[in-house]
């Protein structure tokens, strides 16, 4: 029978390792790698997929937290604000979150938004990036004086990402200001051109 510390030893050990794994698991996808193909339902209930775009089009693809709430709010604002400098640069926009379809399309039309939103409420798209993901919820906002609760399935990390037109992540940020985000993009974009 294995004594008490032995046992305590193997149980922080085992602990320590799976730390670890997901840590090693959860980096995600690194500059310099393939970017995965993935699709995923717009705003307006349409299936969305990358494959249009490689070899065509410089790709952003960011992922948010929840629909109509302020941070992401305001990264998505700048990106409206900022889409005709992008689009010089053969740049799509693409925001995805764990968010219901009704819901994106209601943060839409809120906020003018001139690009597309993908739906991703089981978090397979983030999965596929390696951004992670949390446990869905509810919010209520009052949308033309009526409640509406808006619930998402999963919640992504705030994480953002370039792919070139050759198919490579160009670019990533894990750490994203949200009223920078598009700036920075920006910026990069004109490095590549």
């Amino acid at each position: 029978m294995m004594s008490l510390n032995k046992y305590f030893l193997a149980v922080v050990l085992g602990i320590l390792m799976l730390i670890n794994c997901n840590t090693k698991s959860n980096k995600g996808l690194e500059i310099g790698d393939r970017a995965p193909q993935f699709s995923a339902k717009d705003q307006d209930g349409d299936l969305w997929n990358s494959n249009q775009y490689y070899g065509e089009k410089n790709l952003i693809v960011y992922f948010y937290p929840a629909a109509m709430t302020a941070g992401c709010t305001k990264q998505a604002c700048t990106y409206r604000d900022n889409i005709d400098q992008l689009q010089n640069y053969d740049a799509k926009i693409v925001g995805i979150s764990g968010d219901k379809i009704e819901n994106l399309k209601i943060f839409q039309q809120e906020n003018n938004l001139n690009f597309t939103l993908l739906s991703d409420p089981g978090g397979k798209v983030a999965k596929k990036f390696g951004v992670p993901t949390y446990e869905g919820g509810k919010i209520t906002r009052n949308i033309d004086g009526e409640e509406v609760e808006l619930t998402r399935g999963s919640t992504h990390q705030r994480w953002t990402f370039v792919i070139n037109k050759k198919g490579d992540i160009v670019y990533k940020d894990t750490e994203v200001d949200v009223t920078k985000d598009s700036e920075n993009v920006l910026k990069l974009l004109k490095k590549l051109d």
